[in-house]
């Protein structure tokens, strides 16, 4: 009996051991080369330092709503420009959170939105650029929980509100000179997520949100995206673009149910 006793902390040491292993293995697992195989066709990739910025919080204070904004840093002499770009959440369980595809007379040069983030991960900004390359930034985040989170509003109200768009305009002290406009895209929909439980049936709410949205000023495009589950509830974009002389903003947006939101809205005296 005494010598089992005395085998007791060797055992439990060795169990501890044994336990921690997975939880430092998962810590250690980069996914990131397999997205770039997935998402990307293992297609190289160069720095973006001087191409991309990504910016988000470290500690995120909501999971389920983090703030991301995706900055050009071409400089205006570069004969280039940014084609389309790729927001991945590494750890989230559909990593590719949008592609966004830039109108090519819009001079789009930064994009802010909303996602989920899942875990603590790595976060990826993959530009395309007029020459074919790729360009990768990342940043870190900690956070988690965001993609089962409860939805912040209930069934109903979310019915109510569901495609009901919005469209501000922000001033630019440049604007005037440059023709630089500063606005912004609210769209009413859960977003849900697939993953999130409903708190009545304890069921999980089945995936549905906004897969497509395009922007356009009169007829001539200015951002698109393709969307996945890691957009926030009410998907909200706010963004940069150079004015053409258009008198109207138009957006449509599709969900993965099949429904087509439409607005427009008059460039001098943007309605919300």
């Amino acid at each position: 009996m005494m010598g089992c006793t005395r085998r007791l902390p060797l055992i439990a040491a060795l169990l501890g051991i044994a336990f921690a292993l997975p939880a430092s293995a998962e810590e250690a697992y980069d996914p990131w080369p397999g997205l770039v195989q997935d998402i990307f066709n293992n297609r190289p990739m160069n720095d973006g330092a001087d191409v991309i910025a990504i910016e988000m919080p470290y500690r995120a204070e909501d999971a389920a709503i983090v703030p991301v904004t995706l900055r050009s840093k071409l400089s205006p002499a570069d004969a280039r420009r940014i084609r389309s770009i790729t927001l991945v959440i590494d750890r989230n369980p559909a990593p590719m959170a949008a592609k966004f595809e830039l109108g090519a007379d819009a001079n789009v040069t930064e994009i802010s939105t909303r996602v989920r983030v899942n875990n603590y991960t790595d976060v990826h900004a993959v530009a395309e650029l007029s020459d074919g390359q790729l360009y990768v930034s990342k940043t870190y985040v900690k956070a988690s929980g965001g993609c089962s989170a409860p939805a912040g509003k209930n069934a109903e109200e979310a019915d109510k509100r569901l495609g009901q768009m919005r469209y501000r305009q922000f001033a630019r002290e440049d604007a005037p000179a440059s023709r630089i406009r500063e606005a912004q895209i609210m769209i009413g929909h859960p977003n849900n997520s697939g993953l999130q439980m409903d708190q009545v049936t304890q069921l999980y709410i089945p995936a549905f949100f906004i897969n497509q949205l395009k922007l356009t000023q009169g007829d001539s495009p200015v951002l698109s995206m393709e969307g996945g589950i890691s957009i926030s509830e009410d998907p909200n974009l706010r963004f940069t673009y150079v004015s053409n002389g258009a008198k109207r903003f138009r957006a449509e947006a599709k969900d993965t149910d099949g429904h087509v939101f439409r607005n427009e809205w008059d460039v001098e005296k943007p309605a919300t």
